[in-house]
């Protein structure tokens, strides 16, 4: 049986680093000594390394089961890179491909086997895996077995019968990013796990900005910020082709080079976009949420929704392929109010209730409309986005203030307005969608004009009940309110105020409503990241990775990581023993690499000696 003192050596030499993150020592130790796994790790805190090691050191085959065919290759592909034996078996393979990776792994010569779980009761598949040493089988993106979750599918339903028709029980190991209570009893329940050590490490990712603006013009407002970001890798999701497209041709016309990937281009086109961006030909992609499942591309450093998504687990997990090497990150959505008919129509159009009983139809749609409607208050409440985000998950913190959103930047200056909202929408609601905006706010303002007097309304209880705020900010409040559907404007030439979606909200003291003092349109500005001395030599060091990458035809990231090469520019190890106290450099990449990049420090720092 492997052993701790092993997994420890493997992380070390295999993969180059001194100490197991926060979860991953429990979750390798677990699976070493046989048991069971349920573990919900943010993106970017290292899942792969928990099943990998255990993989290494058993005498067994590992299988991963994933749905993410675009990690299976970079993971295999980075695997390699440290001279672990590994394979995919899924629908990109030709069936002569596929016949090859299973004779190969009937002799043995694969430590770790990804597979999607739509072929695991393949015939092939099945006649090896009855008579092959499975040590171990790791569910990735186990959330997706449950119909309470974001991305449902049914295959994994399949995954417990066909454990169970194994030989012998492998120990089991079930990871995802994102989890609410109700999915962790469904993965536990349904994958059939045995008495799982649960490991919940948190859901937070310090290193990642959260900025949420409403622009009038979210064209503008997303190339301001792309500008920003130039020389920095990207993605931009939306939520329908058609913005994809149109989106994509506005950057391009402004002189932004960029990829498109949605499910209406070729596999071709969709394959070309891919590897462009995960080999850093292009910096930015503009994407519908078919792209980026499992990309595994550490130097993303900033992701922008163009279009609110329907949920926040889809717009927490896709937001957080940003910053995956730990290092600072911006993750920016672009609210609208139009934003939600549009997520409701994809939920009406993404429910498959033909395939469900009347019962659990019902069920799956009121969970849908549950999810959407705390995604909107993510994008229209007031209070810290990041514990809004942790909130949802399940995880207490007793902090109000974060400082590194928009929300906590924004605070200052902001006045708490929940009860003037209460009044205007109780007017609202009493004029019965009769009147617009400029009447509502005049009669608050306690105006004596012809129309209010001949319609009686200068006799209303509301009549000048905030005439001391001033008209300004009664139409701040309004402007508000229907950003964030407390309040909708009807169709026509002369839209009249009605009650929004969330108005009984308001009413009760449920939603807090603030607006800044100074209405000068001052937006939070993306905080700009400390530049280290080293930022030369980083820069020199990552054309070697991009050279050493495109020879290879590997993505940059495989050779190393970002975090690692900064390590590497900040250290400037001057031999193999310094070279291997480098993050992220291990025995492996030191036999590959070592030498050129030991080769390129010496040159940079002669060099600047030689200048000073």
């Amino acid at each position: 049986m492997p052993t701790m003192a092993q997994a420890e050596a493997a992380l070390k030499t295999v993969y180059g680093y001194e100490h197991f993150r926060e979860g991953q020592r429990d979750a390798v130790q677990a699976l070493v000594k046989g048991n069971d796994v349920l573990a919900i790790m943010p993106t970017g805190a290292g899942k792969s390394l928990c099943y990998q090691i255990p993989a290494i050191i058993s005498n067994g085959i590992t299988l991963v089961i994933s749905p993410l065919i675009s990690l299976m290759k970079d993971q295999v592909n980075a695997l390699l890179q440290l001279d672990v034996r590994a394979a995919y078996i899924n629908s990109t393979l030709t069936n002569k491909q596929q016949l090859t990776a299973l004779g190969n792994a009937r002799k043995g010569l694969y430590k770790i086997i990804y597979i999607a779980p739509e072929r695991l009761n393949t015939e092939g598949f099945l006649d090896f895996a009855l008579n092959a040493n499975i040590s171990n089988v790791i569910i990735d993106e186990a959330h997706c077995v449950s119909q309470w979750g974001q991305d449902f599918r049914p295959a994994y339903l399949n995954i417990a019968p066909f454990i169970a028709g194994l030989k012998k029980r492998p120990v089991v190991g079930a990871f995802t990013a994102t989890a609410t209570l109700a999915v962790q009893k469904d993965i536990i329940k349904l994958l059939d796990l045995h008495n799982p050590l649960k490991i919940l490490t948190g859901f937070d990712r310090p290193n990642l900005f959260f900025e949420v603006l409403r622009p009038s013009d979210r064209d503008a407002a997303l190339l301001d910020f792309v500008m920003k970001h130039a020389g920095q890798s990207g993605i931009v999701y939306c939520v329908t082709r058609r913005a994809v497209e149109d989106t994509a041709e506005m950057l391009k016309s402004n002189g932004i080079d960029c990829a498109r990937y949605h499910a209406g281009l070729s596999d071709d086109e969709r394959t070309q976009a891919q590897e462009d961006f995960i080999n850093d030909r292009v910096p930015v992609i503009v994407a519908t949420n078919a792209f980026g499942m499992g990309i595994d591309k550490s130097n993303v450093s900033f992701v922008v929704h163009y279009q609110m998504p329907k949920d926040l687990e889809s717009y927490y997990q896709e937001a957080g392929r940003a910053g995956r090497d730990g290092e600072p990150a911006d993750c920016c959505l672009l609210y609208m109010p139009q934003d939600i008919p549009l997520a409701n129509y994809l939920i009406e159009h993404s429910l498959d209730n033909a395939a469900l009983d009347i019962e659990t139809a019902r069920n799956v749609r009121e969970q849908a409309d549950e999810r959407l409607r705390q995604m909107v208050y993510y994008c229209t409440g007031r209070g810290c986005l990041r514990n809004r985000i942790l909130s949802y998950f399940g995880e207490v913190t007793t902090e109000t203030y974060c400082g590194n959103c928009s929300a906590c930047l924004s605070r200052k200056g902001e006045q708490d307005v929940t009860r003037e909202a209460g009044q205007i929408v109780s007017l609202v609601m009493a004029l019965n969608g009769r009147y617009g905006r400029t009447m509502v706010a005049s009669i608050l303002c306690g105006k004596q004009n012809e129309r209010i007097i001949s319609a009686g309304l200068n006799q209303h209880s509301a009549f000048g009940a905030l005439a001391s705020m001033g008209e300004g900010n009664i139409y701040a409040i309004i402007d508000e309110l229907l950003a964030s559907d407390v309040l909708s404007q009807t169709a026509g030439d002369y839209p009249c105020l009605v009650a929004g979606h969330y108005a009984k909200d308001v009413l009760s003291g449920d939603w807090l409503v603030r607006i800044p003092l100074d209405r000068g349109g001052r937006q939070v500005a993306i905080p700009k990241h400390k530049e280290e001395e080293s930022e030369a030599l980083f820069r020199i060091l990552s054309k070697l990775r991009l050279a050493i990458a495109r020879e290879q035809r590997v993505p940059p990231f495989v050779i190393f990581s970002n975090a690692t090469l900064k390590d590497m520019a900040k250290r400037k190890p001057r031999n193999r023993s310094e070279m291997l106290r480098v993050n992220g450099v291990g025995e492996n990449k030191m036999r590959r690499y070592g030498e050129t990049f030991l080769t390129t420090i010496s040159f940079y720092v002669k060099k600047k000696g030689t200048e000073a």
